[in-house]
């Protein structure tokens, strides 16, 4: 479910952002209007953060069909996939705001950002079955915290309350600042 809710928001938070900025550059429209540039940003956030949960409570009902969800907390899971699609969407969201040009990294972004990430996040099996030089990977990665925060609400995976406040104070730090972040760089942007 949170792998799901990561690539959608990789899909939702780089080429329509880029079409806005770049290629039919709508955002430029859409500010001429009396919508300011934060509430553009917030307007793409809002669809997608739709997306995500809406994706997330699919991915749901088919766990919960397979007997995949025997906590009662389960549902929880739902809200820890959207966020964990949105800590690592802004970040993108915000770089995919700053380009100038597309020479191709949006290309780049998912091949050598997105596909390790899910290789190295501990999705598909233990961080620690993984080398010590390669774990800091999964670390980093907003895929491992929501992962991991998820299967505690799922299937009632033992861990350390400490940890599960981590995660979350991960999560959520690295969308706020980095929705913040992209809100200036839409105003610097679109008001030159």
């Amino acid at each position: 479910i949170c792998t799901a809710a990561v690539t959608v928001a990789s899909e939702e938070f780089t080429y329509p952002v880029m079409l806005g900025f770049k290629w039919n550059p709508t955002f430029f429209g859409i500010n001429a209007s009396p919508i300011a540039p934060g509430q553009i940003i917030d307007g793409v956030l809002i669809s997608v953060i739709a997306r995500l949960v809406g994706t997330s409570i699919v991915y749901f009902a088919f766990m919960v069909l397979f007997g995949a969800v025997p906590s009662p907390w389960g549902w929880v899971g739902i809200l820890v996939a959207t966020l964990g699609g949105l800590a690592f969407g802004v970040p993108i969201m915000a770089y995919v705001a700053t380009l100038e040009q597309d020479t191709g990294q949006i290309a780049m972004l998912m091949r050598f950002v997105l596909l390790p990430m899910t290789l190295f996040s501990g999705t598909f099996f233990p961080l620690a079955s993984m080398p010590w030089f390669l774990q800091w990977i999964g670390w980093i990665s907003p895929l491992w915290h929501s992962t991991e925060l998820s299967r505690v609400f799922s299937y009632g995976m033992s861990e350390p309350l400490w940890l599960s406040v981590v995660h979350v104070v991960y999560l959520l730090a690295l969308f706020i600042v980095f929705w913040m972040w992209s809100r200036r760089i839409a105003a610097k942007r679109l008001n030159k």
